[in-house]
């Protein structure tokens, strides 16, 4: 056990020298030696993912074979073929298209003998870098007549144990659609924070997950000007903090620093996370969320369908589980801000505006419509449309 894990060790080293992105993100997983795996494979922890090798398989291998069996795993991760399979009914077809979508991205004698690439299947004919879903489909079409010689070959090898059947992920197909989101999202969250280290170290993110980590990170711009109309439609602050400061001298105490006071507002935001909701607008909500953060107030946010599922501080770095997906109710939130008055300073609600108009409401609510419905100006208060 001592060199199995002092052959990953400076495997991973090499690889964090080589390609700074994969070896960053292979010490970020939990790593397992098995014996009952034919070579090496991404397998379940929690709800999260780790790497499971068998030991024999990866001492066999020469250093360079090492870096590109771990590179092919942390592929199909970045990939999301873990989550993706249960959507294809034919799962040896689907393995044979996710080998052939990633092998392209590691140098050939890199990869142990027995590896999937476009020219196993000569007689197929298949263009390079088409995706997973291309790849499948043409496969499922080959299959559909009389499978060629080289594809019946490797789907004669599948017999639920070969290097081509990807055994460990049999251990995702139980789990419930919830269950697979909050393992993709782990995934997403580890990925972005790869990136962010990769940057850091003056590394560059590979150029086959750049379009993925854009998506990832990349937050659109504000639909409204939060800054200067928050500014106008609260006014003064009502909740005040003190920081310390470095250059100036406690007049009181002499040894300590000084401090100053400073002022806040802590803006109850409600979201309506009810099933007429889209994800689409879940998302803009999300991202016009983050701009008021910029904004340099609190914001606490209030995930509400027909009742209150969650009220947290607002984190930007924070991965956004949403809560919900019921029937629509603006009350719940309201009776929380009328309840906490001297908490809050003003009331926020991003909605469709699908529900009836709540009672009790605050003179400074702010309703703030997404750009996919339409205004509901039967609701009290101020009304917007996020453009």
């Amino acid at each position: 056990m001592v060199n199995i894990a002092e052959s990953l060790a400076r495997a991973s080293k090499t690889l964090i020298l080589r390609e700074p992105f994969y070896g960053l993100f292979l010490v970020g997983l939990n790593k397992v030696f098995r014996n009952d795996i034919p070579t090496a494979g991404v397998s379940k922890n929690g709800i999260g993912v780790q790497l499971s090798i068998n030991t024999e398989f990866f001492n066999s291998l020469n250093d360079k074979q090492r870096m590109g069996v771990l590179k092919h795993e942390l592929l199909h991760i970045s990939f999301g073929h873990l989550v993706m399979r249960d959507l294809y009914t034919n799962h040896k077809l689907f393995n044979i298209a996710a080998d052939l979508e990633i092998n392209q991205y590691i140098d050939r004698d890199a990869l142990p003998e027995g590896g999937l690439f476009l020219d196993t299947f000569p007689e197929l004919k298949l263009p390079k870098k088409a995706g997973t879903k291309e790849y499948y489909r043409l496969l499922e079409q080959e299959c559909k007549n009389n499978p060629c010689e080289s594809l019946q070959s490797v789907l004669d090898q599948m017999d639920g144990d070969s290097q081509y059947d990807h055994k460990t992920w049999e251990e995702f197909e139980d789990l419930t659609e919830a269950e697979k989101k909050l393992v993709q999202k782990q995934v997403e969250h580890q990925l972005k924070e790869t990136a962010e280290q990769t940057v850091k170290r003056c590394g560059n993110v590979p150029g086959e997950l750049a379009d993925l980590i854009k998506r990832l990170t990349t937050i659109e711009p504000a639909s409204f000007d939060w800054k200067g109309y928050l500014r106008r439609f609260i006014g003064n602050s009502t909740v005040s903090y003190t920081k310390k400061l470095r250059r100036k001298y406690n007049k009181r105490y002499s040894d300590n620093p000084g401090l100053k006071i400073k002022f806040k507002n802590n803006i109850l935001v409600g979201v309506d996370t009810s099933g007429s909701v889209s994800n689409k607008e879940l998302r803009e909500f999300m991202s016009e969320l983050t701009h008021m953060h910029k904004t340099g107030h609190m914001i606490t946010v209030a995930q509400c369908d027909t009742q209150i599922n969650s009220v947290e501080a607002f984190n930007p770095r924070k991965d956004w589980e949403i809560k919900g997906r019921g029937g629509t109710s603006f009350q719940p939130v309201i009776d929380l801000f009328n309840k906490k008055k001297g908490v809050y300073t003003a009331l926020i609600y991003l909605t469709d505006g699908e529900a009836y108009t709540p009672e009790n409401c605050p003179n400074n609510t702010l309703w703030v419509h997404s750009s996919q419905c339409d205004v509901n100006n039967e609701l009290p208060g101020l009304k917007i449309q996020l453009n």
